[in-house]
């Protein structure tokens, strides 16, 4: 994979103001791509756009609003005569740790909306520009406990799942039309999303790696870089792990 293998190429990133979404942009970046950043975090989608320099743009926005999202792929497309090329979807909030029958009908729906919701607007609104051009990369961002399930976390694992689900049915509706959707799941990457999950939480899922250790935003950077060019050209509905050996299946 040469290093400028992206030249041409133009990508949006949602969650990429912080975390493994500015990771992501950093990579795309470097590799030649234009980016559009998504985010609802105006001051720092400003700094994001600041560090990466020229070819940034970016949107802000609520990607649970399926009309924003509509609006903000119509914004970034028309920037770019038309086109996207590739979309990455990493938005994600962890939300409380609690039992299932402790947690509040809003603390369930928050998280799915912005963990699965989102990614299927995002998609839907993103979609119709690539068949215009007869080419994408999705990468959409799910979790290992999209496939075990965490205790204490059954909205975050149900959601993870359902982008799972949703990376599967749409890698096959998209299989012949020069469109790969893929995603992956890491175990933990040591983000700002730590703070939103109690020691005890971290301290579970940190006893569930073999290697013993968090993954690292450039490790999935990396992954999602290959997942996002011209070489990854034969899978489409797959889930790439980066679970440190956690995954089984």
């Amino acid at each position: 994979m040469n290093s400028k293998h992206l030249d041409g190429r133009h990508a949006v990133v949602t969650g990429g103001a912080r975390g493994i979404g500015l990771a992501i942009a950093r990579r795309l970046r470097a590799h030649g791509a234009k980016i559009c950043l998504w985010d609802r975090d105006s001051a720092a989608l400003a700094a994001a756009a600041g560090e990466l320099g020229e070819g940034t743009c970016t949107e802000t926005l609520d990607l649970t609003d399926a009309a924003a999202v509509v609006g903000a792929a119509e914004s970034t497309a028309s920037r770019w005569g038309g086109r996207i090329d590739i979309l990455v979807n990493t938005a994600g909030i962890a939300g409380v740790n609690r039992k299932t029958w402790e947690l509040s009908p809003e603390e369930w729906r928050v998280v799915v909306d912005v963990d699965l919701n989102a990614v299927f607007y995002c998609c839907r609104a993103v979609v119709p520009h690539m068949l215009k051009h007869g080419y994408g990369r999705i990468v959409n961002t799910a979790s290992i406990t999209g496939k075990e399930g965490n205790p204490n976390a059954s909205h975050y694992s149900a959601a993870k799942a359902g982008v799972i689900g949703l990376t599967k049915s749409l890698g096959k509706e998209l299989a012949q039309s020069g469109i790969l959707v893929n995603c992956f799941t890491p175990a933990v990457i040591e983000t700002d999303i730590l703070k939103q999950c109690t020691p005890q939480h971290i301290d579970y899922m940190l006893s569930k790696i073999p290697m013993g250790r968090f993954g690292k935003v450039d490790e999935a950077a990396a992954l999602v870089a290959w997942l996002a060019s011209e070489d990854s050209s034969y899978s489409t509905g797959a889930v790439f792990d980066l679970s440190g050996g956690r995954a089984t299946y």
